[in-house]
């Protein structure tokens, strides 16, 4: 990976398009640190010092915000609206036959459901930056703080909707951030923003892990938490690479006095197909109670039984609740993103089969076959990267934001991943020798 970045650095326009995007990464970070009007920084300050070992509910969005939304800053909503909305989007083209039919037009129909996604993100950038300034107004945003109900002082009208249009604005220019990194920098714009976001929590997250241990100075304790991350990230890097290659001939056709065709490929089902979305599924779908019980701070039963099951982390049945999510958001993700029948019908038009499986119906369900197989050891799989750092870090003072956490080290791992095979790719097409030197 290292030499790849340095011969990379050595071709003039690749230079040029890792520099521009190190440039964004720049102007990204520094807008995590602006506050926005109406915030009294000193209080929230306070607070983050106050409950820095538990974030609370609203550690997951702070993960992917890089620390931006506890903060209460221009990009405290992060890339967050983008992400709902791409999802909310995939979905639907599923369930409204008018996306589908744009999904299938290619590039025009791709560029009209960007266009879609811009609106979605703006409209929920709005609903969540005044979700976030209500929450941060009634001292829910940090519960433990003496001062959090003081982080808004002015709670006027004109305040909060000021407020909702700064997170808004800076949740637009994130989007835009990206976008300009996809079209004129390396690799996914979106991607390389939320990798950006990861990763400036890392050496925060690891140094309190080092000054909360009684071994050695904390050394011990730090040193066996890189070890584990190291082998956590080999192993996502395994599986992640890891496919069944679905063999595909494709016959000959005869044109004219021309032959054409007569080619074998194959179709690549990864063993995680669906990525960290069950993951982030999972997690938002379990913080759903406990954040209803926190807004209402109900004493009933019921309020008593999700503050102990669900809202604690280590609970046995947060813990079986949140792997079982897991596995099903796997098979229902899949099942939505992957349509065997439309592959059979693509593959019958241009001439293709599966040798021994006969075309068009015997195909799908083979496919079908295949990609149930092959789901469950990748949903098995997410489950175990979600829940280990749970279980076996507690000992060291970590908590569900843990930097080698499985949302974390899974988006950590991919995108670093698609991002070194672009500029592999680019290398080899702008280095390519041939056959004659």
């Amino acid at each position: 990976m290292l030499t790849a970045f340095a011969r990379a650095f050595k071709t003039p326009d690749l230079r040029k398009k890792l520099l521009f995007t190190l440039g964004i990464i720049v102007l990204y970070r520094i807008g995590t640190q602006v506050p926005i009007p109406g915030v009294n920084y000193q209080n929230v300050q306070t607070c983050i010092d106050a409950v820095e070992s538990n974030s609370g509910l609203f550690g997951l969005v702070n993960m992917f915000s890089g620390g931006a939304l506890l903060q209460v800053t221009v990009f405290a909503l992060g890339i967050m609206p983008y992400i709902t909305a791409s999802i909310i989007l995939q979905l639907l083209t599923v369930v409204i036959p008018r996306l589908e039919a744009l999904k299938k037009e290619g590039q025009s129909g791709t560029a009209k459901i960007t266009q879609y996604t811009r609106y979605l993100t703006v409209a929920l950038a709005v609903l969540q930056g005044t979700g976030l300034v209500a929450t941060a107004r009634s001292g829910a945003l940090f519960t433990n703080c003496p001062v959090g109900s003081q982080i808004v002082p002015d709670q006027s009208i004109f305040v909060t909707i000021t407020m909702v249009i700064c997170m808004t604005a800076g949740t637009a220019l994130v989007m835009w951030l990206g976008e300009l990194i996809t079209d004129r920098g390396i690799g996914n714009g979106m991607s390389i923003l939320m990798f950006i976001s990861i990763a400036a929590t890392f050496p925060a997250a690891l140094w309190a892990i080092k000054e909360q241990g009684d071994l050695a100075g904390g050394w011990i304790e730090f040193g066996t938490v890189i070890l584990v991350g190291l082998v956590m990230v080999g192993l996502v890097v395994f599986v992640e690479q890891a496919q069944r290659r679905v063999p595909v001939q494709y016959a000959k056709r005869m044109i004219g006095r021309r032959s054409y065709g007569g080619t074998s490929t194959y179709i690549p089902l990864k063993v995680n197909q669906a990525g960290v979305i069950p993951v982030i599924f999972a997690s938002s779908l379990l913080y759903i109670p406990a954040l209803i019980v926190q807004f209402t701070n109900s004493t009933a039963g019921w309020a008593t039984w999700i503050r102990q099951n669900l809202a604690d982390t280590a609970a046995p049945a947060h813990i079986a609740l949140y792997f079982l999510l897991i596995v099903f958001f796997a098979f229902f993700y899949v099942a939505i993103s992957f349509n065997p029948e439309e592959v059979a019908d693509n593959m019958k038009k241009y001439g293709g089969f599966i040798p021994g499986i006969r075309a068009g119906r015997p195909t799908a369900e083979y496919l079908s076959y295949v990609l149930n197989r092959i789901t469950w050891p990748g949903s098995l799989y997410l489950g175990l990267i979600a829940l280990v750092p749970t279980m076996a870090l507690a000992g060291f003072g970590a908590n569900q934001n843990f930097p080698f956490g499985g949302t974390s080290i899974l988006i950590i791992v991919g995108v670093g991943l698609e991002t070194v095979k672009q500029i592999e790719s680019q290398l080899q097409q702008r280095n390519y020798e041939g056959f004659l030197r």
